[in-house]
């Protein structure tokens, strides 16, 4: 279910929608015609790769900037225009990843399932999309969360948790924190559970760990944040010296999220939290995002705080940029760190399972 399909959600008429998809294609149209003239296809790559990263650059930043522009109303038809094209169009491309895809629901929120095909799968990774929370849905993540099935062989669950401004915080979170006793209620194992998210959904993630509703959960395995906003006060120097360089508006829209709570809450601006209860965390980024300076504060109070991380900071690279360019060699190369990391704790997992198997016997 996308949120347009949701009682109470207000959309916009067929013909609305229509010139809100017609503007849509003359606004990339226009950014892509301007790419020569911004000298964006220059940067340390190959030429070839380095053009796909402008183009990836311009597009992105114009297709957020044109949709922030929208009346809620058109951006959550425009919203369900795309998760529909994505379903069918992304679905053939998963066919070689052996991977099946089914509608589910846990703890009562919907979600998305990509699970591996030929057995059971190694564990579960809660996939927790990005957004800025008020955007997307789990359907227009199928190629990552399909590759990251395959790569890791664990099952990857993906909730349409509620989103802003219709459903403010903390919506998200308590639909998040369901998901994830749901999981564990079903049965799953913490040691072989990940939560992971990029973007709003990594910050989702970091409040799922913090917030005192889960205090009496067990931790899960390990956490996966890409580009993880981990701070919603933006006042970070990277905020204004990388806007001209990454996909995300210069005015990052938090405040339909936030809903008059304070910015500086710890559970979505973690950089003055306790993370003492954060399991072994994996985080990847780029040199270039605006989100920078606040992730690499909150990788250094991660190692402070004795925390296994395994941190990847990619030049010349922004905001999420393996979700948008799984092409790119930066890109290959967080793949394969992260599935490292996934492999390490499972490998883990099975350890201590077989040295308790082995006492009890």
């Amino acid at each position: 279910m996308v949120m347009g399909r949701r009682a109470g959600v207000e959309t916009a008429s067929v013909p609305v929608t229509a010139f809100v998809i017609t503007g849509l294609a003359a606004q990339l149209a226009n950014s892509i015609a301007s790419i020569p003239f911004r000298g964006t296809w220059i940067g340390g790559s190959s030429r070839l790769e380095n053009v796909g990263i402008a183009v990836t650059r311009e597009v992105v930043r114009s297709f957020i900037g044109y949709a922030m522009s929208l009346p809620t109303p058109e951006f959550r038809s425009l919203e369900i225009v795309i998760n529909d094209l994505c379903r069918v169009a992304l679905s053939p491309l998963l066919r070689p990843l052996d991977v099946v895809l089914s509608d589910v629901e846990i703890g009562g929120v919907p979600a998305l399932s990509c699970r591996p095909g030929g057995g059971e799968p190694r564990g579960q990774i809660l996939y927790l999309h990005g957004g800025g929370y008020i955007g997307t849905s789990p359907a227009m993540y199928l190629m990552f969360t399909g590759w990251l099935a395959h790569e890791t062989q664990c099952e990857v669950l993906i909730p349409d948790y509620r989103l802003a401004p219709e459903f403010p915080f903390p919506a998200s979170l308590v639909d998040a924190s369901a998901v994830y006793e749901g999981l564990l209620a079903a049965g799953h194992s913490p040691d072989r559970l990940f939560v992971a998210g990029d973007s709003g959904g990594g910050g989702l993630v970091n409040a799922l760990i913090l917030d005192a509703r889960a205090e009496h959960l067990p931790a899960p395995a390990g956490l996966l944040l890409f580009s993880p906003e981990v701070s919603l006060t933006l006042d970070e120097p990277s905020i204004t010296a990388n806007a001209s360089m990454d996909v995300l508006p210069w005015n990052i829209p938090v405040q339909p999220y936030l809903h008059g709570v304070d910015s500086d809450d710890r559970r979505h601006s973690v950089l003055d939290a306790n993370l003492s209860r954060f399991p072994p965390t994996f985080v990847a980024y780029g040199e270039d995002e605006m989100f920078r300076d606040a992730i690499r504060e909150f990788v250094d109070r991660l190692k402070k705080s004795k925390i296994e991380t395994v941190v990847v900071e990619e030049p010349h690279m922004f905001h999420v940029f393996p979700i948008l360019m799984p092409w790119a060699q930066a890109s290959r190369r967080v793949y394969k760190a992260a599935q490292e990391f996934v492999t390490a704790q499972l490998s883990r997992a099975t350890t201590a399972a077989s040295e308790v198997h082995s006492i009890e016997g």
